[in-house]
């Protein structure tokens, strides 16, 4: 044979070489891509699943932002509602304190108008008794002369003491 190939030694070699890869195929790739298929398919499962609970949690989370914002506008309508009830009241307050002012302040007037009367009644009555006491002394004391040395007298006495 040119070159020294021998024919016989190539196919027994390409023999080996086919008994090789047949035997790795069935001994390591087979069972490796079935690992790798089951590993998928375990993966892809998983995947699915999250995607569920994805859906169910923003499903979820749908129905409780609705509940929140019920909740929100019951609780700007109590807000308004006692800001109401609390308006009221004030008023109300208001007024009554407005109506108690008034009657103190009649009162007051009444009260007043009551001890001016009484006042003007009493110095009347005073002026009438200094008057009195006056005309007294002028019937006593006949001569003015002898009343104004008498409270000279009296005035001098004083400023001793």
């Amino acid at each position: 044979m040119p070159l020294n190939i021998d024919l016989q030694q190539i196919l027994l070699h390409w023999m080996n070489l086919a008994i090789l890869v047949g035997g790795l195929y069935f001994i390591l790739f087979k069972p490796v891509k079935q690992f790798m298929e089951k590993r998928e398919a375990h993966y892809r499962e998983r995947d699915r699943q999250a995607e569920e609970k994805l859906a169910d949690a923003e499903r979820i989370m749908g129905e409780y932002q609705a509940k929140l914002d019920g909740a929100d506008e019951e609780i700007r309508q109590s807000r308004a509602k006692a800001q109401q009830a609390v308006q009221q009241a004030a008023e109300e307050q208001l007024t009554q304190v407005q109506t108690q002012a008034q009657q103190i302040l009649t009162h007051a007037r009444a009260e007043a108008e009551h001890d001016r009367e009484e006042i003007l009644r009493s110095s009347q009555r005073e002026l009438r008794r200094l008057a009195a006491e006056a005309t007294k002394r002028l019937a006593l004391q006949s001569d003015p002369f002898d009343q104004f040395l008498d409270l000279a007298e009296e005035g001098g006495n004083n400023e001793k003491r």
